[in-house]
């Protein structure tokens, strides 16, 4: 049975030493006709056919919520005569989770998200042009103090090229905080990170703080500055825009999925 990659593959996520896990794979044709969900004694596993799916490292895949694993289900139900693994991004996620091709234990992965609080995004401001500047201070500082106000915080910004001074303190909240979720959510948060180069953007929007569309047009504001300004190649930036979104979204339900070990209650409809 071929095995889709996990999430480092063509989605942009890589391990702790900077290089990818995997080689996105080639397009290959659907071989199955039913996808179906079964309960079995480690979750829930997808079916492909009479054959159980599996991970790049041949693990059975298995998935601890039955949400999640409906999400899955339908991503495979929703190729059509060929299989597009790079559209599959709760699939690849779940393969990361389950092989974790990294090695890396939860300490680990919550370290390497808080590191990126010393590059967000957000933190880093420009002086020209004016224009932008403005625009940066009117987007962003909201954001940023949502976070203060919300973790109990201090983040601040700066102009300089070595980027603001981010207390110890603030770190290790952020730290905290992170150590609340799980494993498989600690990699759909790592993804979301890594397409918004910003823990704050990405804990905003998980927390529902913000939308999809809002933190995706937050972390491309100087792109979407310089397309008003100069223009838009619209094969080029609409495409990006629509994958980054459709990342995004991926990894934030994601979390959310494995934030909930709710079961999915089937409603019996009675005339």
């Amino acid at each position: 049975l071929p095995r889709p990659p996990p999430a480092d593959a063509g989605s942009g996520l890589v391990g702790s030493c900077g290089r990818r896990a995997y080689a996105p794979p080639a397009e290959r044709k659907r071989f199955y006709q039913n996808v179906s969900i079964s309960q079995g004694e480690g979750g829930f596993e997808i079916n492909l056919d009479h054959r159980k799916l599996k991970t790049p490292q041949a693990k059975l895949f298995t998935v601890p919520s039955e949400a999640l694993a409906i999400a899955v289900a339908t991503e495979w139900d929703s190729q059509k005569d060929t299989i597009k693994f790079y559209t599959m991004h709760l699939t690849t996620l779940c393969n990361t989770a389950l092989d974790n091709p990294t090695q890396r234990n939860k300490t680990q992965l919550i370290r390497a998200a808080v590191k990126f609080l010393e590059t967000d995004t957000v933190c880093y401001r420009v002086e020209e042009p004016p224009a932008l500047a403005e625009l940066q201070k009117n987007e962003w500082d909201p954001v940023v103090a949502w976070a203060e106000k919300r973790y109990n915080v201090t983040i601040g910004s700066s102009t300089s090229i070595l980027g603001p001074n981010i207390p110890a303190s603030t770190k290790e909240t952020f730290v905290s905080h992170l150590a609340s979720y799980n494993m498989w959510a600690l990699q759909g948060i790592e993804f979301v990170i890594t397409q918004l180069k910003s823990l704050i953007l990405s804990m905003s929007l998980i927390d529902r703080h913000i939308t999809v569309e809002k933190a995706v047009l937050l972390s491309r504001l100087e792109e979407e500055y310089q397309i008003r300004r100069w223009g838009n190649v619209e094969w080029a930036h609409d495409y990006d825009l629509c994958e980054l979104r459709a990342r995004t979204a991926a990894g934030t339900l994601f979390v959310h999925l494995c934030s909930e070990s709710s079961t999915v209650k089937h409603k019996l409809l009675q005339d």
